[in-house]
């Protein structure tokens, strides 16, 4: 995977527009270098190469219809359940064990020993997060999902799907969670989940040296591509425990390509991931087996289900939209900042280039501080706040309730602070006191924001710990993102927005009192805190209709889904007027190509139709073709000297007639023999070989046969798409994206081609810049001068 760690980064404004501080419709401009790096990533195509061979391979393939594809979703979604069984078992084993340790030192009063050990603890596991990362396999490192999502968009992000990748992405993720850094599993079990369909369905693998002939028919670009999909959907329904969540996160953020097929089956595969997460975790605590297997508890598949359902009044989309526009601000703040802190690690990683011992002890360090720093905040500060009363009854154990009828949880943290019980008339009585700010910040990010959702706890947490935990928890989330651990951002988001959301509910509170009548029910600081992670999740990654069914989901309230709704759409339009979503905004940052789903191209800050242009404006020519049968001297020259990845296949009157690619071309001369024969090379053949990288090779061993002739017929694509000069830009970008393309040939009246359109001709920024640069006013003269000059040539023609 291409990093842009050893990238010398120029110098730009702090505040630039069209870098990191650009509206959703501003297109990011790329400097000189980073133009460069996008052109080390190479494109895929959707469909596989309509070639004789691959018509060959299907025609051998048995006719089952649809039903090992079905057999293949499940065993994905049984496989991606089974990893979130064990990661969510594992994160709670050392979670639990790294606290409680340092708990029975604070418990005997020993402040500094429970710092000593927490940091030790903590600073153990994410030492050995960090190390096999950068050691083992640097891809493994952060969520995984922009390159998930680019590599569905149709670029080639190389070894983010093998198994290595999957080993060493799961122990990272594991103890960095674990460890008590501002981190969340949720992004890399989506990553994981693509990393399963990616390999399972496939029924081999090269490092487990195993190639089971299973479902052979699958093997291919589309299948392939689509069980990803499914894969990354499950992750998401096993994280979550929401497989409807799964679907639509699917469909709306990582898949570019869509039908109603795969929405059956990638619900299918949700829903069994759903099912085997939550079968596995309903009879094992920490794998110690329970005894109530497929006993599905609401605490065991509802991660933040929320006890009280309180009536809404119209009154509440009110706030709804005020922390809608907070959302959107913090969001775009936060992808800003971790922008600058990503370019500010580029920097000081580019300078270290050099030396490789000392960058990758430099990339350990950094999550190694971090989690010092969280270790020493959460000790230190909690130490700071002092303990807060608590005389209530206990109830079930469950609940602290006190006479007014509100309540104190019984799980909330005391640290240092004086517990008593004691009974009269038969009731037990709790008379002591806990630290609201170690309730929120000492503890794991989900038992935190158990605490910022409860209902009826309005003063359990007050406003200054509120205020403390988020300036705290902001800027080391955002510092997080981005380090050499398996991380994702769903908790820090939750958490943070939970944070102002819940601040919101208790100045509501200040203000308007505490109301215990149905028509002021709302007017509770934990559905404040919802609406707040909401706001911020939307915010940050602008999706709407995946994130409301996520929550619901994960919360069980139904009853907030309209001010979920408003919250999340004003956080998106404040977020899109600010910066991009923060996955597109890393994807810019590593300099990996990806198509949106429509081009935004302006000119003096107002909109310019595609429609206006055509094909023949954003191509690149000329273009090097080659015979269906050519000498080998001719092959060779085009590998060597022509860097694409792809070549056009021309007959005698230099029309086209397919394509082949590099790819192609490369196994093809690996088969080739002094006969002048290519034998033995099947569409299997183009699936398990990457001879582009041994190329050079390849060519060495034919230096005395140049002359040799080799029929490419049986090789080419013959479904190679093409449209005429004249052509709508905008269809071009349309029909580009929607057939996943990797090239598209522009060709003349005659069919003679005479430019190639890629994925990176139309990508926004490069595109603008070929626009604009047309010597007219917004395309209309040359739209007009094609139009006319294709109006000739049919004349001529006729």
């Amino acid at each position: 995977m291409e990093t842009t760690d050893d990238v010398h980064v120029e110098r730009d404004g702090f505040f630039e527009r069209g870098r990191d501080y650009e509206s959703r419709y501003v297109n990011h401009k790329y400097l000189k270098h980073e133009q460069e790096l996008l052109k080390k990533y190479e494109s895929l195509d959707y469909f596989s190469p309509h070639s004789t061979v691959y018509k060959d391979w299907v025609r051998k393939q048995p006719a089952r219809f649809e039903w090992d594809r079905w057999i293949t979703m499940g065993i994905i979604g049984f496989c991606v359940g089974l990893t979130a069984f064990f990661m969510h078992q594992g994160i709670q084993i050392l979670g639990d064990l790294m606290k409680d340790t340092a708990q029975r030192q604070l418990d005997a009063g020993d402040l500094l020993g429970g710092w000593f050990l927490l940091t030790t603890i903590s600073l153990a596991f994410v030492l050995v997060s960090s190390i096999v990362v950068v050691v083992f396999c640097a891809e493994a490192g952060g969520s995984g999902l922009p390159e998930l999502i680019a590599y569905l968009n149709g670029t080639n992000v190389r070894r983010i799907f093998a198994m290595k990748t999957y080993f060493i992405k799961f122990i990272s993720c594991l103890l960095a969670v674990a460890s008590g850094l501002p981190v969340g599993p949720e992004g890399p079990m989506i990553a994981l989940g693509g990393l399963i369909g990616a390999s399972v369905s496939q029924f081999r693998s090269r490092l487990l040296k195993i190639d089971i002939p299973l479902f052979t028919r699958l093997r291919n670009s589309e299948d392939r591509r689509n069980f990803l999909t499914a894969g990354a959907g499950a992750g998401v329904s096993a994280a979550f425990g929401a497989p409807v969540g799964g679907l639509l996160f699917a469909m709306e953020e990582v898949s570019s390509f869509w039908n109603d097929k795969l929405s059956w089956q990638t619900f299918f595969c949700c829903m069994v991931s759903a099912f085997t997460a939550d079968l596995f975790n309903s009879a094992f605590n920490k794998f110690e087996y329970t005894g109530n297997f497929g006993l599905f508890q609401k605490d065991n598949y509802i991660i933040f289900h929320v006890e009280k359902f309180i009536p809404l009044n119209l009154l509440v989309f009110i706030p709804a939209i005020l922390i809608g526009v907070i959302g959107g601000v913090t969001g775009a703040l936060f992808t800003f900042l971790n922008l600058k802190i990503v370019r500010f690690r580029n920097l000081i990683h580019g300078k270290m280039k050099d030396n490789n011992l000392l960058l990758k002890f430099v990339k350990i360090l950094e999550p190694a501080l971090l989690i010092v720093i969280m270790s020493s905040l959460k000790v230190g500060i909690s130490a700071l706040f002092a303990c807060q009363d608590s005389l209530c009854f206990l109830k079930q154990t469950d609940k602290c309730l006190g006479k007014d009828g509100f309540h104190t949880e019984s799980t909330v943290e005391y640290f240092t602070c004086k517990t008593d019980y004691f009974y009269e008339d038969d009731v037990k009585y709790f008379n002591g006191s806990f630290n609201p700010f170690a309730t929120i910040f000492f503890t794991s990010g989900e038992e935190g924001i158990h605490h910022l959702f409860s209902r009826g706890t309005h003063q359990e947490i007050p406003a200054i710990p509120l205020v403390a935990a988020f300036f705290l928890y902001f800027p080391l989330a955002c510092w997080t993102a981005g380090t050499s651990v398996a991380s994702g951002l769903v908790v820090p988001m939750l958490m943070i927005g939970g944070l102002y959301g819940r601040l919101v509910g208790c100045l509501a509170v200040y203000i308007f009192g505490i109301h215990s009548s149905p028509f002021w029910g709302w007017l509770d600081p934990g559905a404040f805190a919802l609406i707040g992670a909401a706001s911020f999740f939307g915010g940050v990654s602008r999706l709407t209709m995946s994130l409301t069914v996520i929550l619901m989901e994960m919360t069980n309230d139904i009853q907030f889904l309209l001010p979920i709704m408003v919250t999340i759409m004003v956080s998106k339009w404040i977020g899109d007027l600010l910066t991009h979503s923060f996955y597109h905004a890393i994807l810019e940052i590593k300099c990996i190509p990806f198509l949106d789903s429509e081009p935004f191209i302006t000119k003096n800050n107002k909109p310019i139709s595609l429609e206006l242009f055509t094909a023949k404006d954003a191509m690149t020519s000329p273009v090097k073709g080659i015979r269906m049968q050519e000498k080998l001297s001719v092959l060779s020259d085009v590998l060597t000297k022509y860097p694409h990845c792809g070549f056009p296949v021309l007959n005698v009157k230099d029309q086209l007639i397919g394509s082949i690619t590099r790819q192609t071309l490369s196994v093809v001369l690996e088969h080739f023999h002094d006969k002048g024969t290519v034998e033995g090379l099947s569409y299997e053949k183009f699936l398990l070989h990457d001879a582009t990288y041994r190329q050079k090779t390849i060519l060495e061993n034919y230096t005395g046969v140049q002359d040799k002739m080799i029929d490419l017929s049986k090789y080419i694509n013959q479904s190679a798409v093409s449209v005429p000069g004249s052509f709508s830009l905008h269809r071009t970008y349309v029909l580009f994206r929607t057939l996943g393309l990797r090239h598209l040939f522009v060709v003349d009246e005659a069919n003679v081609v005479i430019g190639v359109i890629t994925r990176k001709d139309l990508m926004g920024h490069p595109l603008e810049d070929k626009l604009l640069s047309l010597d007219c006013d917004d395309g209309e003269e040359q739209l007009q001068r094609n139009v006319t000059m294709s109006a000739i040539a049919v004349e001529e023609s006729s």
